[in-house]
């Protein structure tokens, strides 16, 4: 085993934006930190978006009335969601948004300072705000230059495979050395020591196959489930329509300029309308596709008789029909001009006053939200006289790993933090997840700070070494002696969850994913080829997917044994169910009842290779004591000790 060690006492393990910012958090509070990445430009913050990104938090222009506290309720209003994460994630969002704007972030101001705020989904307010199509992107590049000019080490390409674990506190993380491997040719491996590790990983992107998350994002989330760790909320995924090619969010300003929806045969031919097979009037189903601009992930109560409707049709034409649906701007419905007085309210209030009611799509587009037409053409498609090929695709998991207010897992020092902490619920508004990896940055570092700083130190890290079982599960590859390839199987791993736990929760396709996850499990070396250097990575993130898939399938299979019913973004077939006009009956689905909101499930991968699911009342939004003088006494008591030092 070609095996190098060292000892750090900080490890943040990925490269996004909540991973880059839990570093200089660490390393301005005077902390060792380095962080370890696969590859530095890789992963969803760096790489995806949307019309214009949505970045959200508190309101902070004009008359908008808003709170720390109004806050903290619509995010715990969300359901499911912890109280003491809601407290945090409004509390902390204008010092996290103000610190990445002075970071050089562009988010909008006005010539008095103020930054405006727009109506988001899920948003009853106008909290939401954007640097355009690459928000994150942005985000990320700024932390990235903070971190190098606080001399952050960043350890490039190694993969993270393995957290190492004993007796209930992390030790450090095993990597597969992607350098040392490429250049020498042999398999080469790094074990990283440390006394706390924050994961900031992402969400397990590679799980499905239709997804809009960019291919360089796969996730780690098995990795975190096989040391222990507890998911939260497995079940909530969020889906919309996107496009296939490049993979980006339709959402926003693509929707609102209402775009002609068409579907084809697998050739391009046989051109239809579809949209009208469900529509009666033209303008009633123009203002659906106005309300997917910010109504655009696929919500269970929108979908018997509201916006979300549209999805629905769009996955009938795709995977029930086998046919290519695409967005055309170079037209409007039906070839001829668009009635805008006929619209809804809403629809013809917000395109008069971005001054849009004329012309084609394209038009609209390029007058509201140029950036958004520019997006496509730096990605070889040209919305002037192209169509878009789009699909419902997974885009965010709100569910992830359990974790409390500080943002650390069941296991002690072992911080999850982004897309990977399950801090969200059935619904969140749109943006909620760039601020909540901010926020949570913020917290763990800050943790690991005030345990430092009252000096509470763990010490066996600096002896630790790999275990026998560590030493295996480095080189269980080797054993691989099948004929199926590791891209093969993978790719037949994420065909079968989209097939089983898309928008539609399958029961039976469900259990025969879940049998045939723990088949491959148990038998891999037998199933896969050996895979040769180059290839050794894919061999643990196929190991990594499919045991995440069996935990998230098992979280699916115990809410509906639980009596769930349909939410967020998931359907449950039911034969007494409702039906949405329109659609055939294999679309009956059970009508959401409110249900289970109050309570969150934590699922568990036992040693056994079992999955244990458990149900706890969410933790209440905490009633501080905002007296000044008892709350200034606090703070000066949980600060001396840093201070002194």
């Amino acid at each position: 085993m070609n095996l190098r060690e060292e000892r750090i006492a900080n490890l943040v393990i990925g490269s996004g934006a909540a991973g880059f910012s839990a570093a200089i958090r660490l390393a301005s509070a005077g902390e060792e930190v380095a962080l370890i990445t696969e590859s530095v430009n890789s992963g969803t913050s760096r790489n995806t978006g949307s019309d214009k990104q949505t970045y959200y938090k508190l309101s902070l222009a004009a008359g908008d009335a808003d709170s720390v506290r109004a806050m903290a309720e619509d995010l715990f209003a969300g359901g499911c969601v912890d109280g003491d994460n809601a407290l945090c994630e409004a509390a902390l969002s204008a010092r996290s948004f103000y610190r990445l704007a002075e970071l050089g972030v562009a988010f909008p101001d006005n010539e008095y300072g103020e930054f405006m705020g727009y109506k988001t989904d899920h948003d009853r307010g106008r909290r939401a705000t954007s640097a355009g199509p690459y928000t994150s992107k942005q985000m990320t590049e700024v932390l990235e230059a903070e971190a190098k000019r606080l001399s952050v080490p960043v350890i490039d390409r190694c993969q993270a495979i393995r957290v190492l674990v004993k007796d209930g506190e992390v030790r450090g993380v095993l990597c597969l050395d992607l350098a040392e491997t490429e250049w020498s040719g042999e398999v080469s491996f790094a074990a990283f020591y440390a006394e706390n590790v924050i994961l900031a990983t992402g969400g397990p992107a590679g799980m499905y196959k239709d997804s809009v998350y960019p291919g360089s994002q796969l996730g780690a989330s098995g990795m975190a489930f096989a040391a222990g760790a507890a998911g939260k909320n497995l079940t909530e995924w969020q889906f919309g329509m996107a496009s296939l090619r490049p993979r980006w969010n339709v959402s926003g300003t693509y929707m609102q300029v209402l775009p002609r929806f068409v579907s084809t045969d697998a050739e391009g031919g046989d051109e239809r309308e579809f949209l009208r097979e469900y529509y009666t009037e033209e303008a009633a189903m123009l203002s659906a596709v106005f309300l997917k601009g910010y109504q655009w992930p696929f919500d269970a109560a929108k979908a018997e008789n509201g916006s979300s409707v549209i999805d629905l049709a769009v996955y009938r034409e795709t995977v029930l029909r086998g046919r290519r649906v695409w967005l055309d701007y170079t037209a409007n419905a039906g070839g001829g001009e668009v009635d805008f007085e006929a619209l809804s309210p809403e629809a013809v209030d917000y395109l008069t006053q971005a001054g849009a009611c004329f012309g084609t799509p394209f038009e609209r587009l390029w007058k509201m939200n140029a950036a958004a037409v520019d997006f496509y053409r730096e990605h070889g498609v040209d919305l002037e006289t192209e169509k878009l090929e789009i699909a419902v695709c997974v885009q965010h998991n709100n569910g992830g790993l359990a974790v409390d207010g500080y943002w650390e897992t069941g296991i002690k020092g072992l911080f999850a933090v982004g897309e990977l902490a399950g801090t969200h619920g059935v619904t969140r508004p749109g943006g909620t997840a760039l601020n909540a990896g901010q926020c949570g940055a913020y917290r763990a570092a800050e943790c690991i700070r005030l345990r430092h700083a009252a000096g509470e130190r763990r010490e066996a890290w600096q002896e630790a070494g790999l275990s026998a079982e560590d030493e295996a599960f480095a080189e269980c590859y080797a054993q691989a002696s099948g004929e199926a390839s590791v891209q093969s199987l993978f790719r037949e791993a994420a065909a079968r969850m989209s097939e089983a736990a898309g928008i539609f929760k399958d029961a039976e396709k469900i259990d025969a994913q879940i049998a045939w996850a723990d088949d491959l499990l148990a038998h891999l070396p037998e199933r896969a080829a050996k895979p040769g250097p180059a290839g050794v990575g894919l061999y643990f993130r196929l190991i990594d997917m499919v045991t995440a898939q069996k935990v998230y399938l098992s979280a699916i299979r115990d809410y509906r044994a639980k009596g769930g019913t349909s939410r967020g973004s998931a359907l449950y077939p039911a034969s007494d169910g409702v039906l949405p006009a329109g659609l055939p009956e294999t679309f009956r689905f059970a009508a959401p009842d409110g249900g289970l909101r109050d309570v969150t499930q934590e699922v568990r991968l036992l040693p056994d290779g079992t999955v244990a699911c458990s149900w706890r009342p969410v933790r209440p939004l905490p009633e501080p004591d905002y007296f000044f003088e008892n709350a200034w006494r606090a703070y000066k008591e949980r600060n001396a000790e840093s201070r002194r030092s």
